[in-house]
């Protein structure tokens, strides 16, 4: 049996957290609050093709879940950094303050450098079993 320690503990509450604002991001807000026809429009005036929406809903999904649960996260984390920097680059003509009206840059640049952080340290513990580098859960 594995024993954890304070690192792989850390390592797993960013990459759960993580993954559950992923969730947030895609499924409460993309789909529920602005909805999807709504997020495309959002992407299609920051010049994007309505795609980009779509693949950014997707990856924010399956990402968010992956992390959630613990598979393969520094695959996954590594994937999600694009749509990240993404984000930061959308709301950069915001200005700093995320609560700003449009959103600012400040959260979406902290998400990219909380998910490089999983890219880098990979599951942790309480990941699925296969997973590359993590402590599985026993019962």
């Amino acid at each position: 049996m594995h024993s954890i320690n304070s690192a792989q503990a850390g390592t797993a509450l960013l990459r759960i957290s993580l993954g559950v604002i992923y969730l947030a991001h895609s499924i409460y807000l993309k789909l529920f609050v602005f909805t999807l026809p709504g997020t495309v429009a959002f992407f299609e005036s920051l010049g994007l093709p309505p795609f980009i929406a779509y693949a950014t809903f997707l990856a924010e999904a399956v990402g968010g879940f992956a992390l959630v649960i613990g598979y393969q996260s520094r695959v996954v984390a590594t994937a999600l950094i694009p749509v990240a920097l993404g984000a930061t680059w959308a709301h950069a003509g915001f200005g700093w303050v995320f609560s700003a009206a449009g959103g600012g840059w400040e959260y979406p640049l902290f998400l990219t450098v909380a998910t490089a952080v999983v890219a880098l340290q990979g599951d942790g513990a309480f990941a699925v079993a296969g997973s590359e580098h993590s402590v599985p859960v026993h019962a």
